[in-house]
């Protein structure tokens, strides 16, 4: 980069010379008259860049609109001495580097100065009347073509400097403001058209209108800026908290081998049984997410719980029956996801009231409770990886028709039963079943952060 500043710099200088030559060699007396206009596009365009738009990706000012009203209204030494005057204040107010002054300098005295010629060749060739239609054309168009020369000259020296690609800041900073510049041009030839007959006036009504449209800009692309933070912040917030409880789970997986797979298939059976049951989309996501986070709670048992290699005391009953609260308590911690907690705390609650924490009864439990409850006792029962002997789906199949009615929903079990039936083997069996790739932890967090910014203030 070091190599390719001299010959920048280089560059620049000499194009402000040849500018300032130019203009100097073009200019006439009557250029600068009446003397107001020149001071009043002066000042709007220091005005201007004073209360310039500044994103992290484009800087918006009604500079260059000041400018391509003086190339067409008086010609190429006040044009190329107002972009100067403006870049030399713009400058010093923000303390810029040498760099950048030197090629600001030499853009802002250059592209005035070929623009006002080109329209002065084009009024010459054309015999342009002040009323015409083609006059507003040619304006529109000097706009744009010099609004194209403006960006180019500036950023492909700084792309030189800073070894990045052209076509990318075209892409970041040029092409999203081209309806903003197309609204600015349409009042730079409105000011052509009326400034015969009306004179200065128009000129600052419509220094009022551009301040007022970069006023509403501003507070357009502020507006922008803030959501884009929030979306970031909500993606970080969301990832940090569905992490934090995916590596609980991981955790909890190297301390008892068998959890995160066991959660993993408790999900996909419990999303299947919805689907069976005809539950729309949005609570098969919701009892599929309560299934891979059901036992979290587990988290809190001690290694003898766990691996369940001394005989258990009525101590530890009493812990493993908290695991239901432990879970629920863990998962409120995520916002948005209080719905699931309140699956994860009823999941070992029993039709029939004899279950825990609360022995609630019946259709008192949640549905994706119930569902999760049938889910979780087929894969106890049919699981390798387990500290009992797994027994074969049929006859787990008919574990679930026995207790039917009194631990587990009738309805679920049903369903789940013509669930197995119809699907082969490898269904009726977790041992296949992957905590991550249920997870989806990124798609779980663009889900989560599409669901914050729909909920009403």
């Amino acid at each position: 980069m070091r190599s390719r500043k001299p010959w920048v710099a280089a560059g620049q200088a000499a194009l402000l010379l040849g500018a300032v030559t130019g203009a100097v060699l073009t200019s006439r007396t009557e250029d600068w008259q009446p003397w107001p206009l020149p001071l009043l596009l002066l000042a709007l365009a220091v005005a201007s860049d004073h209360f310039a738009i500044e994103t992290r990706r484009i800087r918006i000012s009604a500079t260059h609109f000041a400018l391509v009203v003086a190339m067409v209204l008086l010609g190429p030494a006040p044009a190329v001495a107002i972009g100067l005057a403006s870049t030399i204040v713009d400058s010093v107010r923000a303390r810029a580097p040498r760099d950048f002054v030197i090629i600001n300098l030499g853009v802002y005295s250059a592209y005035p100065l070929l623009g006002s010629l080109a329209f002065r060749a084009i009024e010459s060739q054309l015999g342009l009347d002040a009323h015409g239609t083609t006059l507003l054309l040619v304006v529109f168009g000097i706009y744009l073509l010099t609004n194209v020369m403006n960006f180019l000259m500036v950023v492909a020296p700084v792309c030189a400097l800073d070894g990045v690609s052209l076509w990318a800041r075209t892409k970041a900073m040029f092409i999203p403001l081209i309806p903003a510049e197309l609204a600015i041009a349409l009042l730079a030839v409105g000011v052509v058209a009326v400034y015969e007959t009306v004179g200065l006036t128009a000129l600052v009504l419509c220094t009022v209108v551009v301040f007022t449209f970069q006023y509403l800009l501003h507070e357009l692309l502020t507006s922008q800026s803030r959501a884009e933070a929030l979306e970031v912040r909500g993606r970080q917030l969301a990832s940090l908290q569905l992490g934090v409880i995916s590596a609980l789970m991981h955790t909890l997986d190297l301390r008892d081998r068998m959890t995160a797979r066991h959660c993993a298939a408790v999900a996909r059976y419990s999303r299947e049984i919805a689907r069976e049951l005809g539950l729309p989309e949005s609570e098969q996501e919701l009892v599929h997410t309560a299934g891979l986070l059901h036992d979290i709670g587990k988290f809190v048992f001690p290694d003898h719980i766990l691996k369940a290699d001394v005989p258990l005391t009525e101590r530890d009953w009493q812990i493993i029956r908290s695991h239901p609260y432990q879970g629920a308590k863990i998962v409120s911690q995520v916002d948005g996801y209080g719905p699931i907690s309140d699956i994860v705390l009823a999941h070992h609650e029993r039709w029939d009231g004899e279950g825990y924490p609360r022995r609630i009864a019946g259709e008192e439990i949640p549905l994706a409770s119930r569902i999760i409850a049938v889910a979780d006792t087929y894969d106890v029962m049919t699981a390798r990886e387990t500290y009992r002997e797994p027994v074969s789906s049929m006859e787990a199949m008919r574990e679930l028709q026995r207790v039917a009615g009194a631990q587990l929903d009738s309805q679920v079990v049903d369903a789940f039963i013509t669930l197995l039936a119809r699907n082969d083997v490898a269904f009726r069996h977790g041992e296949d079943a992957d905590f991550d790739a249920e997870l989806a932890l990124e798609e779980r967090v663009s889900a989560y952060v599409q669901a914050t910014e729909t909920e009403p203030a």
